[in-house]
């Protein structure tokens, strides 16, 4: 009874699944990912504001977009499909699509 109740109580008190994703994407862009994409470009949600790749505030890549680049790279921007899991690839990119509105 009690570990019933102690898993309904984790489920009713942990953020959504969208607030986790969240989390996990900005973990991502911040920390995980190495280079950072932090260290690259700009994201306001991210308190990020890198100058070596675009702006993505300004650009506003939809998440489609996102995934393709961090899959296999684009101009100097190194793939990171064997850097990262299928789960952070789809993390991160939902995170930036979300914060610059590009979903």
């Amino acid at each position: 009874m009690r570990i019933a109740l102690t898993a309904v109580l984790a489920l009713l008190l942990a953020p959504p699944l969208a607030a986790r994703g969240d989390e996990l994407g900005r973990k991502v862009f911040t920390q995980i990912a190495q280079p950072s994409c932090a260290i690259c470009h700009t994201l306001k949600a991210a308190e990020a504001a890198g100058t070596i790749g675009p702006s993505l505030d300004e650009l506003k890549p939809e998440k489609a977009r996102v995934l393709e680049a961090v899959r296999k790279g684009l101009g100097v921007m190194p793939p990171f499909a064997d850097k990262l899991t299928p789960e952070q690839i789809d993390a991160v990119a939902a995170f930036v699509a979300k914060a610059v509105g590009g979903q």
